[in-house]
């Protein structure tokens, strides 16, 4: 079971509702974790003496599945190779019969993932100033939500460790719930009556501001699941409230590709790395 190398993310999970746990992991060329309700997390150390940045990988699968091989544990390990820490989170599944209020449940865990960091910033050897968020598709609209929502508290942990992400890196994201909605993603989240406040405070591009997050996109103009006009919107919305922003596109390649995209010889990877020592981020 996927459970058995996990960490758990809290002591008392919250917003949780007493259910039978039918989390499941299927391999049919690529790892995915179904049906999650304990939520927990894998902390791949860069094995350095020194402070070194760390980033939270949040794995996607339309917010009922997680890929958290090639979405999360294969990304983690290219980290490593670059000096930098990094935790995959097994964010939960919205569900009505394990959470009380399924639309935060993945929220609360990107959360306490980044907190949960900080707290253990010199046991870890982690630059406390340098911890970002990371989510490919629907994972990252759980990233990007952590990055316009992070002063919108929804755990009880301790208050005074700040959730707010230093850096956010998105693949292929969600980002809006309105027109470019990946409309999977939105009703596995909120559900088939979800209200329009409710998508409005899921469109992520809504919620920019000067103090959002820099970020760094990865997106293929042939991306028929999640289109392209999610990561142009949010990269608008950045700029345009003077956040540093860079979005690499790719002619083809479609969704989900993770870390290569086989139909192009250009190395998204190569230019995110390049962007985290644009910004000082690694060396």
């Amino acid at each position: 079971m996927a459970n058995a190398q996990y960490n758990p993310l809290y002591k008392k999970i919250p917003n949780y509702m007493d259910a039978p746990d039918e989390e499941s992991s299927a391999v049919d060329g690529v790892l995915r974790i179904s049906k999650v309700s304990i939520p927990g997390y894998m902390f791949f150390s860069a094995g350095t003496d020194v402070l070194k940045p760390c980033v939270v990988i949040c794995p996607g699968g339309g917010y009922r599945i997680l890929a958290s091989e090639h979405e999360g544990t294969d990304v983690a390990k290219y980290f490593n190779s670059i000096g930098m820490h990094a935790l995959v989170l097994k964010y939960r599944i919205p569900s009505d019969e394990h959470q009380a209020d399924k639309k935060i449940a993945p929220l609360q865990d990107a959360q306490r993932a980044v907190q949960l960091v900080r707290e253990h910033a010199k046991d870890w050897k982690v630059d406390p100033n340098k911890v970002g968020i990371m989510g490919f598709s629907a994972g990252g609209h759980l990233a990007s939500s952590l990055a316009v929502h992070y002063d919108d508290i929804k755990i009880k942990e301790n208050r005074k460790i700040s959730v707010r992400p230093d850096f956010q890196i998105l693949g292929y994201p969600v980002i809006s719930f309105s027109k470019f909605s990946h409309v999977g993603s939105r009703k596995n989240l909120l559900g088939k009556d979800s209200t329009e406040s409710m998508m409005n405070y899921f469109s992520n591009e809504m919620h920019v501001n000067s103090n959002t997050p820099i970020a760094f996109l990865v997106h293929a103009k042939d991306d028929k699941v999640v289109p392209i006009e999610n990561s142009h919107v949010y990269v608008d919305a950045l700029k345009s409230n003077g956040v540093e922003a860079e979005l690499f596109v790719y002619e083809t390649g479609g969704h989900g590709f993770g870390m290569i995209n086989k139909t192009s010889p250009e190395s998204w990877i190569n230019a995110m790395k390049a962007w985290l020592q644009k910004n000082k981020i690694i060396q």
